[in-house]
């Protein structure tokens, strides 16, 4: 193969690659900014790259306590390019009826949370966030959340790898299992 047959075809080659890539990018769950709990504007786009759990919390849900163990994984696995970030809403059972700074006091000081919280947001229903509604139509299986604490795991691509009901703990084995399958693409 001579040297302008191997650039045309190693050019498209990368240009085919390009499209795959930006269509999957687009599709992804990382676009648009959400709202901070302290307020600051921030950029989903910022945690491509990285492992993602995306997390719908309550101060007063029987399902709280998972703070601590979303805190722990959080502390096991950030330095290996790994974050949660948590989304405060109220839909079910008016479970977190705080301002944000009342949420971020009560996840400071009972729960010791270091990792990303946001200003409150509909996970379902009218007003739902554009990430709530990319997450429920894009995840498998599809559909909207059911309760607080559910968990949605980004890949390191963008891609949504992962839905994980209530009742999944933090430390639940498949749940930790396919973090860490993430981790390791």
């Amino acid at each position: 193969m001579n040297l302008r047959r191997f650039t045309s075809a190693l050019l498209l080659a990368i240009l085919a690659g390009a499209v795959s890539v930006s269509t999957a990018l687009a599709d992804s769950p990382l676009v648009g900014k959400v709202k901070k709990i302290d307020g600051t504007e921030v950029d989903l786009a910022d945690y491509k790259g990285k492992v993602v759990v995306i997390v719908n919390v309550a101060s007063q849900c029987g399902a709280t306590p998972q703070y601590a163990g979303l805190q722990k994984l959080y502390d096991t696995y950030k330095d290996q390019g790994f974050v949660v970030l948590g989304f405060p809403a109220n839909e079910f059972g008016s479970q977190e009826p705080g301002s944000d700074a009342e949420i971020s006091k009560f996840c400071s000081s009972k729960y010791n949370v270091t990792f990303d919280m946001f200003s409150k947001v509909k996970v379902k229903g009218d007003g739902q966030s554009p990430l709530y509604k990319t997450l429920t139509t894009q995840a498998k299986p599809n559909g909207d959340v059911k309760w607080n604490f559910e968990k949605f795991i980004i890949g390191k691509d963008g891609a949504i790898s992962g839905r994980f009901a209530t009742a999944v703990k933090p430390d639940d084995q498949a749940f930790v299992k396919a973090i860490e399958a993430e981790l390791k693409k």
